[in-house]
């Protein structure tokens, strides 16, 4: 997968809090991945966004956002995009949210953007406090995203995931997916609990689909440009993406880095069967409202 090296990036989507400090959540519905792990230990990932006491790490003022203007000086076309990691997140929420502001315009809505927070260590947020072992998360109570950028290399490093600009994009598109949710109320009809059929489940299944219905559109969308930002999307990156949902199955968690045993009363996000199903879904259509895991017994 290519960046168009014409196109131009929009930055003020991104608020760069490395380096400078944080705001520090633990939001429901991230991936979640090294936060999984500590759910199955002691119970506590996928909950709905309840706030958790400060964990002293300071409020960002507007005199620290240096890192947000060192993204905007930096990041400015396709081409950066295709140089620099950072840059190519920026590209891949770029094209993420204009898929959405779309599909909304045609449903005859209008999206409202989420900004997107990189950080590193920790951030604080409307949803509570949170370190980066809880892996990229949206949180429902600000409407924002949160990634440490790391967490792409942990992906492939403890959980051995191929990687690559195409998962980066799937982890993303996952994250606004959820945003996604939020501004439909489907987030608030859902209840919440764990198990395969839970509600918790087909959230995050959901959202792996939205995913996967932006992929599919990935080399057709245009930003405010006028230019889609991604060419070249190969089947080689879908695999890359498929393979990644199979990392982060509850089962594979629970199987490779939980210990053994898989319980499934415990599922929160589905098992790698059921993630790349539902990814697949959505990449195979295109469509997003073939995505609704809500109204079938056969999640997979």
């Amino acid at each position: 997968m290519r960046f168009n090296e014409d196109a131009e990036l929009d930055s003020s989507q991104v608020s760069d809090q490395r380096g400078v400090g944080g705001r520090v959540a633990l939001g429901g519905g991230g991936l979640g991945v090294v936060g999984l792990i500590i759910y199955f230990l002691v119970s506590q990932l996928g909950g709905g966004g309840t706030p958790l006491p400060p964990s002293g790490f300071g409020d960002v003022g507007q005199d620290q956002q240096v890192g947000s203007q060192a993204i905007a000086e930096k990041c400015r076309t396709g081409a950066d995009a295709n140089r620099e990691s950072d840059c190519r997140a920026v590209a891949l929420i770029n094209s993420v949210q204009a898929y959405w502001t779309d599909q909304f315009a045609a449903s005859g809505r209008g999206y409202q953007e989420a900004q997107t927070n990189f950080f590193s260590g920790g951030v604080r947020t409307g949803c509570g406090n949170a370190t980066s072992a809880s892996g990229p998360f949206y949180c429902p109570a600000d409407g924002e995203v949160y990634i440490d950028l790391t967490f792409f290399q942990e992906l492939q490093q403890k959980f051995g995931a191929t990687g690559g600009p195409f998962v980066e994009g799937y982890v993303l598109a996952h994250e606004y997916g959820h945003h996604v949710q939020n501004l439909l109320g489907t987030s608030e009809q859902v209840g919440r609990g764990t198990g395969p059929q839970s509600g918790s489940v087909r959230l995050e299944l959901q959202a792996d689909c939205y995913a996967g219905a932006w992929a599919n559109h990935a080399t057709t969308t245009p930003t405010e440009s006028g230019k889609p930002l991604i060419t070249g999307v190969t089947q080689d990156d879908v695999n890359a993406a498929l393979d990644a949902a199979s990392r982060i199955g509850d089962d594979y968690i629970q199987r490779e880095l939980g210990g053994g045993h898989v319980d499934t009363t415990q599922f929160s996000h589905g098992s790698s069967a059921q993630r790349q199903k539902w990814y697949r879904t959505g990449f195979d259509t295109g469509d997003p409202n073939r995505c609704n895991t809500f109204q079938t017994d056969n999640l997979g």
